[in-house]
């Protein structure tokens, strides 16, 4: 009985120090990246399962002088290499990057794809009303929507810019001045002409070919 009663007080002691030892060494944070956004792209992507996270608007972090390419992965294959304009749009592709390293977009759908027209992503929400919890205003340049394949912000009105960004599919100039363009499909445009069509108004229940990860690179 005696030697029943010392065996359980060790387990005891055994059992508190492993208790103690838990609480008190520091648990590595679960999927944060270990690379700031501050030493910029290329960016490690953010790991765990992305979530529609709010965000401060960020600091500018990127080099206005450098190229920046986006290599944008579809969950149901194919990809397509986009350049961003660091030199005419410095916010918008600083937010773009910041977003695509935090993994935001990471299985975002093309939530309206309109043939002859655009294919617009960016909500996570998949509704045309979401974003990243902050705005910030356009950026006009000499570049005009003259040619398909141009990357631009979704907005609703002036200084609206968040996640929303669109893809167009054809020369669109009534939209000069109204969008900030950012970006230019340089690889598989074939890919980008091929995102299933879905007018969110008339087809509300099919959700849309989905972003599996944008990877930025730095040059």
């Amino acid at each position: 009985m005696e030697r029943n009663i010392r065996i359980a007080g060790l387990i005891v002691i055994v059992l508190l120090v492993a208790a103690a030892v838990w609480y008190f060494v520091p648990k590595q944070q679960q999927g944060a990246s270990n690379v700031d956004f501050g030493d910029a792209t290329a960016c490690e992507r953010f790991a765990g399962v992305p979530v529609a996270e709010q965000y401060s608007e960020p600091p500018l972090n990127i080099d206005a002088a450098k190229q920046y390419f986006a290599n944008v992965t579809l969950a149901k294959g194919g990809e397509f290499v986009i350049q961003l304009y660091a030199d005419k749009a410095p916010k918008t592709v600083n937010s773009f990057v910041f977003l695509a390293c935090k993994g935001y977009f990471d299985g975002v759908t093309f939530h309206r794809v309109l043939e002859g027209f655009m294919a617009q992503g960016g909500d996570p929400t998949g509704t045309g009303m979401g974003g990243p919890g902050y705005q910030f205003e356009d950026e006009f340049s000499d570049l005009t929507f003259d040619k398909p394949g141009l990357l631009a912000m979704a907005n609703s009105g002036p200084g609206t810019n968040g996640s929303q960004f669109f893809i167009t599919y054809a020369p669109t100039p009534h939209l000069d001045g109204r969008h900030t363009i950012f970006g230019q499909v340089i690889e598989g445009m074939d890919v980008v002409n091929a995102i299933t069509r879905r007018d969110p108004e008339q087809s509300p229940a099919f959700e849309g070919d989905a972003i599996e990860t944008i990877a930025i690179t730095e040059q």
